[in-house]
């Protein structure tokens, strides 16, 4: 179900992933300090965030040269083919930070505005994740598939909280309301580990507010082509306003509460 694009970029995408995942695994300084901060002192990037950048943006240039490349640490170029690639490192640098071993390297490649490929490998768990547009959602060679839908008071959502104090405070609040209409709420520190986890049947749902590209594209298409329904705010795409992703029949009341709750706004 792939073309020679797809399965080109596939392949790419694995192998950048997990040679990136190999190296923050296996090249993780046991004095990992913070290199610097982003959108507020809390919201940290270590040096292993850059060289996991580098590595994947180097890898890809070589390869694809006239490819563009959208880096959340910096690492963007324009592109002349049509073909945009987009890279989170290191998906859940605090917990990196402090020896959890949830976070993730994500690549997706984008065409003509729609993802093509999503690959996101968590090596702390020996897992990695991928997805091509139309052709399902795999974890290594096994496809996956969302659990069938609980009612909105079983569904265990997951949820994530930002760096910066006025929206978490408010994403606070949501959370508050939203805990007695479902069956629990988690706060794993990845989005991108997140997605999967719907894709994979270990989580009913996953919303948050704040996220960028590149947090989102690759586990947003992988969540998709397992079979969930992602969106934003209702009758809008996954953004940085709002992101939702969940199984059919718990994603629509659990967007419907979140836009009552104002989950969109700070």
């Amino acid at each position: 179900m792939t073309d020679p694009l797809t399965s080109e970029l596939l392949s790419l995408a694995l192998e950048a992933a997990g040679r990136a995942g190999a190296l923050l695994r296996d090249g993780r300084p046991a004095d990992l300090g913070v290199a610097a901060t982003k959108s507020s002192p809390i919201d940290v990037v270590t040096e292993m965030d850059i060289a996991a950048e580098k590595l994947i943006t180097g890898f890809l240039a070589e390869h694809r040269p006239a490819d563009g490349i959208l880096g959340e640490e910096g690492g963007s170029t324009e592109g002349s083919s049509g073909i945009r690639w987009v890279v989170d490192p290191l998906d859940g640098t605090v917990n990196y930070l402090y020896g959890l071993p949830t976070w993730a390297v994500s690549i997706a490649a984008e065409g003509d505005g729609e993802t093509l490929v999503g690959v996101v490998a968590a090596p702390m768990r020996g897992e990695t994740y991928h997805a091509v547009l139309g052709g399902g959602a795999y974890l290594g060679d096994r496809r996956l598939r969302t659990r069938p839908a609980p009612p909105l008071d079983q569904a265990l959502v997951s949820t994530g909280f930002n760096y910066v104090h006025s929206v978490r405070s408010h994403q606070a609040d949501v959370a508050q309301r939203l805990i007695p209409r479902v069956r629990d709420i988690r706060r794993g520190g990845s989005a991108a580990v997140d997605l999967c986890d719907v894709a994979a049947g270990r989580l009913d749902a996953y919303y948050e507010r704040g996220l960028s590209a590149w947090d989102l594209a690759a586990g947003d298409l992988i969540a998709r082509e397992a079979g969930a329904l992602t969106g934003g705010r209702p009758g809008e795409r996954p953004s940085r306003e709002l992101a939702i992703a969940g199984t059919p029949g718990v994603f629509e009341p659990l967007q419907a509460l979140l836009e009552e709750f104002g989950a969109w706004h700070d």
